[in-house]
């Protein structure tokens, strides 16, 4: 049987057009890598200068003390260097034993003394940036799934830690604040925090503006199960994120700002 060259040239295309989807997954994944040391970098700095009696002071998140978030973020570098050697290999390693287990080791890690805890984030945050560099651009397509079993491309790692960092970072109580973030970093955190907000059954229905460095404007909608009036909101990228994040009511922000469901 003979086939036409019309048929052959949309054959040919299949696994070409495939290679190109899985090289543009990857480059978005790698082009964030800087961004992500850059923040580590930020996060150490910061960390560093708390001794043994600050680093165990409140922090901004309830009934966690300051050394409690850092373990926090070690821990979950950790947990995405298991998403990442899942994506690489192709066997399944959660991201945590389970959320008890992650419960236990925040609980256990946060007793710890400053330097330990400083050298405990250091070392997780290398061990994240060396399989993070060594991902080859196939395995950044191949799907995973974290704590929700919803599944994703691994390429979506970078922007997760780079949010999480960002945050957390906020979240130490020791002078940070969004307003801090590097300009370039920004349009990341807002998509990101967004993706919480889409689709959720208790959620509001919300268009946001978001004005970003440049002079350039986005918008997302913020879609939910309710038939409800639509709130308009508008404001700057780090009122925004500090807003989406539940870390702020929607100070500096414009418009109808609703409550929105808590985060997590």
């Amino acid at each position: 049987m003979s086939i036409s060259p019309e048929a052959s040239i949309g054959q040919n295309d299949v696994p070409a057009q495939r290679h190109a989807d899985e090289r543009s997954t990857a480059e978005r994944a790698v082009r964030l890598l800087p961004l992500v040391r850059q923040a580590t970098e930020t996060l150490d700095h910061v960390v560093a200068g708390l001794d043994d009696d600050t680093i165990h002071q409140p922090s901004g998140l309830p009934g966690w003390s300051r050394a409690h978030v850092v373990t926090h973020i070690a821990r979950n570098a950790d947990g995405l260097v298991n998403l990442l050697t899942w994506a690489r290999t192709g066997v399944e390693h959660p991201m945590y034993a389970s959320n008890a287990d992650r419960d236990a080791d925040i609980e256990e890690g946060a007793d710890r003394l400053a330097q330990v805890l400083v050298e405990d984030l250091r070392a997780a945050c290398d061990r994240l940036m060396t399989a993070a560099s060594g991902m080859p651009d196939l395995a950044w397509s191949a799907p995973v799934t974290a704590r929700l079993p919803v599944p994703f491309p691994a390429a979506n790692i970078p922007s997760m830690r780079l949010h999480e960092v960002w945050v957390h970072l906020v979240d130490l109580n020791a002078g940070f604040t969004f307003a801090d973030v590097p300009d370039e970093h920004l349009e990341h955190l807002v998509a990101e925090a967004v993706t919480r907000h889409v689709n959720r059954p208790d959620g509001k229905r919300v268009r946001l503006t978001v004005e970003l460095p440049g002079d350039r404007e986005r918008v997302w909608d913020l879609v939910n199960g309710r038939d409800e009036d639509r709130h308009d909101v508008t404001g700057g990228a780090a009122a925004a994120v500090a807003w989406l994040t539940g870390r702020s009511t929607g100070d500096g922000l414009r418009g109808d700002v609703p409550v929105l469901p808590a985060w997590g």
